[in-house]
Formats: structure tokens, C-alpha cells, sequence
């Protein structure tokens, strides 16, 4: 057995561990059973989740077994950690949708093959709970002070916290046990803002079981000018191609400070850290090659590798004057030539693209020299395009330094 701890310490995965020494010794003598926890709470895992995903891809390659558990149960309620406010509640159908969403995301992660890992669901054992037996043999083993002490409680007491949520620790606390019963289940993993939750799922198997398990958290990964990471103009950074393209990925990460690079070839990368290390070494301009390998490689995994190509040689053709590639990975949209033909003012023609709103965001993009049509920098409200704009079939468009957006002509 490989163990793997040593893996997730030297890349960046671990803030807390509820017994390092003795976690370590279990990784190393036996494979280990663990499990992580994704409430479907949306159509789509985000780059908040490439943490868990990371850490659970590289204990599965160390020999470990993986359970990636779908909250169809838990995201029925809705989990207080670091929210201000309660989650609006969802419909069962919303919450079947999302599910099947991310079981696809997440199978691009992990070898489901035989046993080496498991996906489950969570509602199995939770949506038919008998109320009444779960309060007199579970609720029995929770203090209320003892929750009420936890960080995530302290912050909502103040804002409002429901009775409902109230309850999200123990079904997590009840879900570990379960896994622990019935998979020998014996580590939970999750986001530090998960550890109150973790740890009281780890003390409910310790005194229903006699058995110690064990809690291990990974930080929340912020970048060097102090961002969220994964935060875009025009939200989270989705691991869904119907909601950020594969091209839009692929620049997100092209374009994060240079301080950040190593570390995020270390979080998201399989990269071996020898050659991390020479790619962080680089400087200057070069880089900007060492960018290239993060964004193509995290691309490759989350989108595959045809679209991350596709991805690599658009980002050449749009960014690189003269530069030869494949412009389709773009967003872009289909324009009819009869608009053309008439001829479209510039602030239609921005307004009409991804990349302004409004008129009056198009009308400020380009009285301030950030607007862009073929390579132009255009500072006319009043330009006029028509058929002559056309350059091999479309239109490029370009708002500041990197956000692209082509219209082609049909």
C-alpha cells in the first residue's frame, strides 16, 4: 500500500487532520474506504469542488477506495456552512437532475471500474427515516452545546438559524455512520468549512461502534491577490460546458498570476512535482508556457482532451496576431448576413455578444478604449459594421485584454 498522505501533504491538500499520525499509519497498512459528500445543490459541480476531486483521484491511485456520495438526502434541507442565509428549498425533481449532472462530472475524476470506487446517494437511507426512532437513537448522542460551539452555528445564531438546518450536522454525522456500517467507511474528507460537521460524524461512529475514524479537511484555495478562486465576471467557474465553454475554462486558467502557478499545478495536476518545480522556476514571459501545461492539462481532465486542443489552438488564433488555429472553441454565436448587410452600430453589435449587457455597458466599453472589432480598437459610438467587417466568415470581437467573442455569419 502506497499510503498516500504524504501525496495530499507535500501538494496543498491538508489544513486539518483529526489524527495525522494514526491517519497515516491506516493509509499505509491497509486500504482505506472514504468518503466525500456533493449536494447537488446546483446543475453543476464548480472549481470550489476540484479540491475534493483532486485529493479523492490521488488516494485512488495510492490504492485507496473512494465513495463519492450525492447529497439527494441532505440537499433536501440544505447545509448552513458558510452560508449567511437558509438555501431556498428545491423540488425532488431539480434535485434528480442535478444528481445525474454531477455523477457525469465526477466519473471523469474516478475509476468506477469493480470496486475500486463507489457512487451513492445518500436519500437510500434518509428519505424514509422514521422520525422518532432517529431522534431516540441518533439525536440522543448530539449536544446542543456542543453544536452550538462549532463556528458555522455561532455565525448563522446571529443572522437566523432554522430548525431545519439544525439538523444538517446530525444527517451528515448519520450518513458517515452508515457508511461506516455497511463500506467500511473510516475517513471523511471535505472543505475546512466542513470540519464541525466531519469531526461529529466521526464521533458518533467512535461511541455507537467503538471504532476510531477519522477527519481530514483541505483549505479553501485563494489566489495570490487575495480572489476567490474559480470566481469569473459572470460568476463561478462551471465545470459544465453548457455553462462556461471548455474555451472560457481553458482562459481562466491561462490567465492566473504568475505567484499562483506552482500551486495550482500542485492542487490540479497530475504532474509529477519535479517538473512542477522547473515550470514554476520560469520567469518572465516564459511563464506564460508553464500556464499553457496547467490550463491544457486541468482542461484535458474536466473536458477531455479534444476539447482542451480545440481550447489551446483557438486561445493561439485569438491571442497571437497572425497566429494559426481553430477559432471555434470561442463563445460565440451565429449572426444572419441580412443584419450585416444593413449594417449593425458597434454598440448593437457588443450588446448583442457576450461580452456587455447593455447598451450602456457597450457605450462605456468603448468611450474608454476597451472595445475591440477584427483587432481594431474601436472609440466610435457611431461605427457602423457591415458586410466589409466580415474576415473569413465572422466577426471577432475583443473586450479589454482577454475576453473574445465571435460572431459568425450564416
Amino acid at each position: 500500500m502506497a499510503g498516500g498522505f504524504e501525496v495530499l501533504k507535500e501538494r496543498g491538500f491538508i489544513k486539518q487532520s483529526s489524527n495525522e499520525e494514526g491517519l497515516k499509519r491506516l493509509l499505509a497498512s491497509e486500504r482505506v474506504t472514504f468518503y466525500i459528500g456533493f449536494d447537488p445543490t446546483g446543475t453543476s459541480l464548480h472549481a470550489g469542488h476540484l479540491l475534493q476531486l483532486f485529493a479523492m483521484s490521488h488516494l485512488q491511485r495510492a490504492g485507496h477506495r473512494p465513495i463519492a456520495l450525492i447529497g439527494g438526502g441532505t440537499s433536501r434541507i440544505g447545509d448552513p456552512s458558510g452560508k449567511t442565509e437558509m438555501r431556498k428549498m428545491m423540488s425532488l425533481e431539480t434535485i434528480r437532475v442535478n444528481s445525474e449532472c454531477f455523477r457525469k462530472q465526477i466519473s471523469r475524476f474516478l475509476d468506477f471500474s469493480g470496486d475500486r470506487a463507489m457512487m451513492l446517494d445518500n436519500a437510500e437511507w434518509l428519505a424514509d427515516l422514521n422520525y422518532i426512532d432517529f431522534l431516540r437513537d441518533i439525536g440522543s448522542q448530539f449536544s446542543v452545546n456542543r453544536m452550538l460551539s462549532f463556528e458555522t452555528y455561532k455565525m448563522r445564531l446571529e443572522s437566523g438559524l432554522s430548525f431545519i438546518e439544525f439538523n444538517y450536522q446530525i444527517l451528515q454525522s448519520f450518513d458517515f455512520l452508515t457508511l461506516y456500517r455497511r463500506h467500511g467507511c473510516r475517513l471523511q474528507m471535505g472543505g475546512d468549512d466542513q470540519w464541525g460537521n466531519i469531526v461529529a460524524g466521526m464521533d458518533l461512529v467512535r461511541r455507537l461502534e467503538s471504532v476510531e475514524c477519522f477527519a481530514l479537511t483541505s483549505p479553501l484555495v485563494t489566489r495570490s491577490d487575495g480572489k476567490k478562486m474559480g470566481k469569473t465576471e459572470k460568476g463561478a467557474l462551471f465545470l459544465d460546458p453548457d455553462l462556461v465553454s471548455p474555451y472560457e475554462f481553458y482562459q481562466y486558467w491561462l490567465n492566473v498570476p504568475d505567484a499562483d502557478v506552482e500551486k495550482l499545478l500542485l492542487l490540479f495536476t497530475y504532474l509529477p512535482e519535479a517538473e512542477i518545480k522547473k515550470l514554476a522556476s520560469l520567469r518572465d514571459k516564459e511563464i506564460n508556457h508553464a500556464k499553457q501545461v496547467l490550463a491544457g492539462e486541468l482542461t484535458g481532465i474536466v473536458h477531455g482532451k479534444e476539447a482542451a486542443e480545440q481550447a489551446r489552438s483557438s486561445s493561439q488564433a485569438a491571442f497571437q496576431q497572425g497566429g494559426v488555429g481553430d477559432m471555434n472553441g470561442i463563445p460565440g454565436t451565429v449572426l444572419v448576413i441580412e443584419d450585416v448587410q444593413k449594417g449593425i452600430n458597434v454598440l448593437d453589435l457588443f450588446q448583442r455578444s457576450e461580452l456587455t449587457s447593455t447598451i450602456s455597458e457597450a457605450r462605456r466599453l468603448v468611450e474608454q478604449g476597451g472595445a475591440y472589432v477584427n483587432g481594431e480598437n474601436i472609440r466610435d459610438i457611431n461605427k457602423v459594421f457591415k458586410i466589409d467587417a466580415v474576415e473569413e466568415g465572422a466577426i471577432l470581437l475583443r473586450a479589454g485584454k482577454k475576453r473574445y467573442f465571435r460572431f459568425s455569419i450564416n
